[in-house]
């Protein structure tokens, strides 16, 4: 059988059991992607093992703020763990937005573990054309 090691994996795997699980005065934090797409930003994040209920997302002024809580699954006594290393505990993620997002139309999805959130751009902050008006002739202003 071949094993591979990458110790950096490793690191991260006991800087976790020393620290313990994320709490809610002091969550862990989860990993995220963000990008545009159009009018739109996108917001994906890892949650998997959480349920739809454990996640709270917020908005407050121009402040983002998901968390979520991964509890650990009920096991029966008959049940001896060999390895864990899926970590438990709240995570959270705080995403201070541009005010050329609209935050009043966020829609959430989670589906398969990945909480997608969908930001519309401010109409106000979308390129518009501007048109000039043709004078028909110039006034003269006589004092």
């Amino acid at each position: 059988m071949l094993m591979r090691t990458d110790p950096f994996r490793e690191l991260d795997r006991l800087s976790q059991q020393l620290m313990g699980p994320g709490t809610w005065s002091k969550p862990s934090a989860m990993p995220m992607d963000a990008y545009r797409e159009g009018d739109q930003y996108v917001v994906a994040f890892d949650l998997p093992g959480v349920t739809a209920e454990a996640i709270d997302i917020d908005v407050e002024r121009n402040m983002l703020t998901v968390k979520a809580e991964r509890r650990p699954v009920t096991k029966g006594d008959d049940v001896q763990m060999e390895l864990s290393e899926r970590p438990l505990g709240v995570f959270s993620r705080q995403i201070m937005l541009a005010d050329t997002l609209d935050t009043e139309h966020i829609t959430a999805d989670y589906d398969a573990g990945v909480l997608t959130l969908r930001i519309p751009i401010a109409e106000r902050a979308k390129p518009r054309k501007i048109s000039i008006g043709v004078g028909s002739g110039h006034k003269e202003i006589s004092g």
